[in-house]
């Protein structure tokens, strides 16, 4: 069983200023109860800047400091996140919610072989049962349960957990060729940040 909790920051809740609240016709920022979203059988398409989903934005960014300034990125936080969620419900009763998504990204990583950034591919296909802490949920073939802290979530928030929990322990080229060879003293000192450490405290903090 998974623990998703709601990511909440990133949108404008001051009571200061003439604009505060989010344009309802973004189904991927939209909060509610799945429920509703299963009854509905809502469909969300994603194309969506990296920088937009906070804890991976956090992640990455966390990993790329290890880097000189000059040699980060200065624009990985335009790559595009795309993909698919579907709810649903996955019996006749309407009770567990269903939830299918599918998402790619090329997230700017170092790499832990050779100490140079690259673009990592990152993938991730889930098939979800979603419920609250009073939600009794029946385990079934080939999915995975999701239990949710409140009671209304937005596809945001499942995307941004469902990316970071796909980071590899250890990112690396996919061919070892790929790797600038790197003196073995600079990598004893500097292969410190893996994205695993990262994600570890941040889990704490949940």
């Amino acid at each position: 069983m998974f623990l998703l909790a709601a990511v909440q920051d990133g949108f404008d809740t001051s009571p200061q200023g003439p604009y505060h609240a989010r344009a309802m016709d973004d189904p991927l920022r939209d909060r509610r109860p799945p429920r509703d979203w299963a009854a509905s059988e809502q469909i969300v398409e994603i194309s969506e800047k990296i920088g937009s989903f906070t804890r991976l934005a956090r992640v990455v960014e966390a990993d790329l400091s290890a880097l000189e300034s000059g040699k980060i990125p200065a624009d990985w936080r335009d790559s595009l996140v795309t993909g698919k969620l579907k709810f649903d419900f996955p019996d006749s009763r309407e009770g567990t919610v269903a939830l299918e998504l599918s998402l790619a990204v090329r997230v700017a990583a170092i790499c832990q072989r050779c100490l140079r950034p690259f673009e990592l591919p990152l993938s991730t296909n889930l098939a979800l049962l979603l419920g609250g802490p009073q939600d009794t949920i029946a385990e079934r073939d080939n999915y995975e349960i999701w239990e949710l802290t409140e009671e209304a979530v937005s596809p945001m928030d499942i995307v941004d957990e469902a990316l970071v929990m796909a980071m590899p322990l250890s990112a690396m080229h996919e061919e070892a060729g790929d790797c600038v060879a790197v003196d073995e003293r600079e990598a004893g000192e500097k292969m410190t940040t893996p994205f695993a450490s990262l994600r570890a405290q941040m889990d704490k903090g949940k």
